[in-house]
């Protein structure tokens, strides 16, 4: 029985990748200057929007020479004023999905940047921040995508930050030479590390953005929800943040989960073997070109997050059982659909006779189980099965834990979503929805248009930037469903508690046997919760 088969890879199979405009000047705006703990900072005051916007500040020092592979360096004072009206530089990644639209200024291993938008007219506002931190699973991203813009969610009166990490070879690369380098007898995780010195400055600095550093919440998805699971669960991050906000994604097996640090020092140190590199010197002389292209042929998540003793001393759920991560409240959820079923079925055509053969594969002699519940029937029903096997399997699950062991692990109130709202259809007739909410070229090959929610289109709605994606027609009703998700994850923001503002009441996930989750879509509403049997069956799996 093979229940460590991922979907991982087939979601985050290469697409084609169309480039955006890269940033332009803001005729709206006039120049500001911040006085951080490093030096004075320049960005600008849009006039039309009422936001202040500070682009490409650096929170450590570049992560290059003899910095490669090595945690966050604080970064250094400087004198005058430095510019932040662009974008800085993007980790260092492939073109991996056609959903990205960056505007940063190029891609470079000198990528420690964060974005701020702030609404505050005065630095003792106090107001409640929002530190964002992106999907692309661990492979690509950044926070100057068009859709994490924080300018929307700062009309809310939320100062909202968009964070650069390091990403794939350069964010997770572990090996025996840097653990004994180390003062911490630790490698790996640099990408969470990065996390955590952008949490610091964000401690260090927020108040002169009008930003209270008692009230700052955590966001991501995909990766960035993973990310935001694991700071959680990091004793260097658990007391830097409120509050915390999960998209489809937890640091759980299977879904991009922790290996020993044991491991991760062997998978690098056979990776330096295989390039010819013979010691830790060698890998840092490599220049940034040798060192991607000998990397990119690795499979993507080959250098794995770690059980370092340092970032992370345990697995989270021991951690969580031990009731040592943040105590802070929790919102969390995912989409309706988060996989193909394609994704199961490894592309070949889908039937109950294909269906029930690969159940028996996958499960064996509890495939009978598992057809209850997700069992086969009319084309559609089979269809549907098979799309949320895959889905759970991916990163429904994954989630699911998450928020099973904080409900049961804390005081702290806990709210679940389930995302259902589909997107509209493309402006483009020669296009089609790609498999992790992307755009390609319209192949007859491909099956028709995803009917649920996928894989990261609920980004825009959340952000309040469908304006900005204009691959997709728009409506009023999404616009409608944009504003509901909006004003959940302000209020949650502000409070703690995602209610008010006229919406349908979401109640808190009790400690029973069928909580209580939000169904966000055109008609949002709360709803006892039908489908946690399929995370029990497949916790007992995992858990193993």
């Amino acid at each position: 029985m093979n229940l460590k088969t991922s979907f991982i890879a087939l979601l985050f199979v290469a697409i084609p990748f169309f480039s955006k405009a890269q940033q332009a000047v803001n005729p709206n705006a006039f120049p500001v200057q911040i006085t951080t703990a490093n030096g004075t900072i320049e960005g600008e005051f849009d006039v039309k929007t009422n936001i202040q916007s500070f682009k490409g500040i650096p929170f450590a020092q570049p992560p290059v020479g003899n910095l490669r592979w090595k945690a966050p360096q604080p970064a250094a004072n400087w004198t005058g004023v430095k510019q932040t009206k662009k974008f800085g530089p993007r980790a260092i990644q492939p073109a991996l999905f056609s959903d990205m639209g960056f505007r940063s200024d190029g891609i470079s291993e000198d990528c420690l940047y964060l974005n701020v938008w702030t609404p505050a007219k005065s630095t003792n506002e106090k107001l409640p921040v929002l530190v964002y931190f992106y999907g692309g699973g661990f492979a690509a991203g950044d926070g100057s995508e068009y859709r994490y813009d924080g300018e929307n969610m700062a009309k809310k009166g939320i100062v909202t930050l968009t964070v650069n990490y390091r990403l794939g070879i350069f964010g997770f690369f572990s090996h025996p030479e840097l653990t004994k380098e180390s003062p911490n007898h630790a490698s790996g995780n640099y990408s969470f590390l990065d996390q955590n010195a952008a949490l610091k400055w964000v401690q260090a600095n927020i108040e002169q953005f009008g930003g209270d550093p008692k009230r700052v919440t955590i966001a991501g998805e995909s990766a960035g929800s993973i990310a935001v699971s694991a700071q959680m669960a990091s004793p260097l991050s658990k007391n830097l943040f409120a509050g915390a906000i999960g998209e489809s994604g937890g640091s759980f097996f299977p879904t991009l989960s922790l290996v020993p640090l044991a491991e991760g020092e062997k998978t690098g140190l056979e990776f330096a073997q295989k390039i010819g590199a013979k010691s830790l010197k060698e890998l840092r002389a490599m220049s940034t070109l040798e060192l991607y292209q000998k990397s990119i042929g690795t499979s993507m998540g080959v250098f794995k997050t770690t059980i370092d003793g340092y970032f992370l001393p345990k697995s989270l759920p021991e951690i969580f059982e031990a009731k040592q991560q943040a105590m802070v409240p929790l919102l969390l959820g995912w989409n309706s659909e988060e996989m193909s079923y394609r994704a199961l079925t490894m592309g070949k055509d889908l039937n109950n006779e294909s269906y029930a053969q690969k159940i028996k594969e996958l499960y064996g002699n509890k495939a009978p189980e598992v057809l209850q519940l997700y069992p086969v029937g009319t084309p559609e029903v089979t269809e549907q099965s098979a799309t949320d096997l895959a889905g759970d399997r991916f990163i429904a699950y994954s989630t699911w834990k998450w928020f099973d062991l904080h409900r049961k692990n804390s005081s702290q109130p806990v709210y679940r979503y389930y995302y259902s709202h589909p997107r509209p259809n493309l402006r483009d007739k020669n296009a089609e929805a790609g498999l992790a909410g992307g755009v390609i070229k319209k192949d007859k090959n491909i099956p028709k248009t995803p009917k649920g929610a996928v894989h990261s289109s609920e980004i825009e709605y959340v952000m309040g930037n469908l304006a900005s994606n204009k691959d997709y027609a728009w409506t009023e009703d999404d616009y409608k469903v944009s504003e509901t998700m909006m004003n959940y994850f302000a209020n949650f923001i502000k409070t703690g508690n995602p209610n008010g503002d006229k919406l349908p009441v979401w109640p808190m996930a009790k400690e029973e046997e069928k909580p209580e989750i939000m169904v966000i879509d055109l008609d949002s509403k709360a709803k006892r919760a039908e489908n946690d049997v399929r995370y029990l069956f497949l916790d007992k799996e995992y858990m193993k």
